[in-house]
């Protein structure tokens, strides 16, 4: 491990004077972190994974979302039975994750929309000039 962004991730997390920072900053800090001490960074780790997972940047990235809580749901099973919000972050993300692998089954695919519009209406797909 590198210590010096072991010094960085920590210079940046009190620099940011908050109880839990959110974002890709919050995914550096806390993946790196908690490779140094998983006990005290990995349920914030989690729980910043299921927040990014809702975020608009990987809105269209169902692939990425799910990733994001697979991750999550891995990292709060690791933490020790004993750790104060292992419960609380592990059923989170295990609902969370749920939710997404639900709404994969339910949504139809994007593509075909278009498709199934066409033919309802009695339409040709029209070549693009």
């Amino acid at each position: 491990m590198d210590q010096d962004m072991v010094v960085l991730a920590r210079v940046r997390l009190l620099s940011a004077n908050r109880r839990v920072v959110r974002g890709a900053e919050g995914l550096w800090i806390y993946r790196l972190l908690t490779q140094v001490a998983p006990e005290a960074y990995g349920s914030k780790l989690a729980y910043v994974l299921v927040e990014e997972s809702a975020s608009p940047l990987v809105r269209e990235l169902p692939e990425r979302r799910l990733a994001l809580l697979e991750e999550a749901v891995e990292v709060a099973k690791a933490l020790g039975t004993s750790h104060p919000y292992r419960a609380k972050v592990l059923a989170r993300a295990l609902a969370a994750r749920q939710r997404e692998r639900q709404d994969r089954k339910a949504a139809p695919p994007a593509v075909s929309e278009g498709r199934k519009h066409r033919a309802a209406v009695g339409e040709e797909p029209r070549e693009r000039v």
